[in-house]
Parts: structure tokens; sequence; C-alpha cells
């Protein structure tokens, strides 16, 4: 430190100018921000349509129901490319409060893997009974093999009611557990290193 000194480096002047540039950055990027508008949405995830298939008059059997009610969505899924793909319907839902159940009820096409023919048209049906009184934003979702999920425009839908709970099925978290423990204990087994 006595070196630099002679040498005449001033570190107090130095250091003065780097407060004061950081305090003017964080006053700029502050003022920038208050000013700014906010901008609001319900979260819909950008791949809204897929480009492979598209998701067209998906119609919503109800906007209100109770909560034990079943809706009802409908729709055709237009292939857009000249390969057979593998596919899986669901429902993509958010809602105001912490809620999202639902139970299904049945889906057409049945099963949960379908074909979708080269350019072929496939009419869909999904039925769904809500089971959590709030107000959601339902979207058919097509899960497409190698390709990811699409979602339908969309609908709000509002329940009302007594929320309706499940059992849940232990035998199913017991099983699931024996697996994820079976897993772990090969894995630990046969890697130790990579565990270590």
């Amino acid at each position: 430190m006595f070196f630099l000194v002679r040498l005449g480096v001033n570190y107090t002047s130095n250091i003065k100018i780097a407060v004061v540039a950081l305090f003017a950055i964080v006053m700029s990027t502050s003022t920038i921000m208050a000013v700014s508008q906010t901008v609001e949405g319900h979260g819909v995830q950008a791949q809204l349509q897929s480009r492979f298939v598209r998701i067209q008059d998906e119609a919503f059997s109800a906007q209100t129901l109770n909560a034990g009610q079943q809706l009802v969505v409908t729709g055709t899924l237009q292939s857009l490319v000249n390969k057979p793909l593998r596919a899986w319907l669901s429902l993509f839902s958010e809602s105001t409060n912490a809620g999202n159940r639902w139970e299904f009820i049945s889906r057409d096409p049945p099963g949960n893997i379908f074909d979708i023919p080269p350019q072929g048209t496939v009419p869909y049906s999904i039925t769904a009974r809500a089971l959590e009184p709030g107000v959601y934003h339902v979207h058919t979702q097509l899960n497409i093999e190698h390709v990811g999920p699409g979602l339908g425009p969309g609908q709000t839908v509002q329940i009302s009611g007594n929320p309706i709970f499940k059992p849940v099925p232990w035998g199913n978290v017991a099983y699931q557990v024996v697996l994820i423990g079976a897993g772990m204990g090969i894995t630990f087994a046969t890697r130790p290193w990579q565990v270590i």
C-alpha cells in the first residue's frame, strides 16, 4: 500500500466516483421501472396453438357450473403435417384460487393415446367434473409425441358450491413409494461413485 501511495494512486477519489456512479445507476433504473407501464395476462403459454395440429371449433357445454356438475369440451383436431402423429388430450386450466381440481369422466377418442392421420381431422370430446369452486380459464390441451403441448383458445368457467373431496388412493401412493425406493436402492448399489 505504501508503494502505491508513493506512485500517486488516490483510492479515496476512485471510491467516491464508484459510489456516485452506482447511486446514479440505481436511481435511473428505479425511475425507469416506476414510469414503465405494467401489463397483465392470465399466463397462457406462448405455444397457444401447435404448428402441427390446429384445435378448431373448441366449444364448452357451460360457463357456470356447480361443483359436481360436468363440463363437456368438444372440438376438432386438424393435422397440418404429412405424417401420422401420436397424441393425447387433457385440459389445461388456471384459476384465481389455488385449486384446478377436475375429475376426468371420459375422453373421445377413447384411451390415453390416439393417432392423428396425415392431414386428417379428428373430432374430440372431453368430459370432466368440477371438484372445487373458483373461476377457471380452461383450454383443450393437445400433447403431441416428440413435439409437446398445444392449447386451444379456451374459455372462462365459473364453478360455485362446496368443494368435493376425493379419498386419497393410499394403495397407489404406497406402490409409488416402493417403486421409488427400489430405484434408489438399485442406483446406490450399482453406482456408488456417482452418489457420493
